[in-house]
C-alpha cells in the first residue's frame, strides 16, 4: 500500500488506513531517514489505538511502554542508538515480540537478524515538496 501525506492534519486518516492494513501484524518496522516522521507517525497511531499517556521518542529508554483506554499495551522503540543487537536482547526485545502487543521500531534495521518472521514494513520518505510517502507490506 502506499499513501501520500500532504498535511499533517490527514495523518489520523493514514493511521486509521495502516491500522486497518497491518491489523493482523504486531511487529511494524518504521524504516526511513532521520525527519521523515517516524515518531510522528507513531504518536498518530497511537492516538487512533487510543493511547492515554503522551507518547514521545524513547530515543534514551530504548523503549516506551504505553496504555490504551482498554488496557492494552504498546511498545514504541526507537534503536537508533543500541550499538548492536545484543543490547536489544539484553532488553529483552524478543519477549516484546511474542507478547502479541504492538511493537513499533524506529531503526529497525539496527537489529535485522532479530526480526520476527512476519511483520509490518512501513517506509517513510519525503518528497522535494515536503510531503511524506508511506509505503507498506506485510512481511
Amino acid at each position: 500500500m502506499t499513501l501520500r501525506i500532504d498535511h499533517i492534519d490527514n495523518l489520523k486518516v493514514a493511521a486509521h488506513q495502516l491500522l486497518a492494513d497491518g491489523r493482523h501484524q504486531a511487529v511494524w518496522l518504521f524504516e526511513g531517514d532521520m525527519g521523515a516522521g517516524k515518531t510522528t507517525l507513531i504518536k498518530a497511531l497511537c492516538q487512533v489505538l487510543g493511547v492515554v499517556s503522551i507518547v514521545q521518542s524513547p530515543t534514551f529508554s530504548i523503549v516506551n511502554e504505553y496504555s490504551t483506554h482498554e488496557g492494552k499495551s504498546v511498545f514504541h522503540f526507537d534503536c537508533y542508538r543500541l550499538r548492536n543487537e545484543a543490547e536489544a536482547l539484553d532488553i529483552g526485545i524478543e519477549e516484546y515480540f511474542d507478547s502479541g502487543d504492538y511493537c513499533f521500531i524506529e531503526w529497525p534495521e539496527r537489529i535485522s537478524s532479530l526480526w520476527p518472521s512476519t511483520y509490518y514494513q512501513i517506509h517513510l520518505s519525503v518528497d522535494a515538496d515536503g510531503r511524506r510517502q508511506i509505503e507498506t507490506r506485510i512481511v
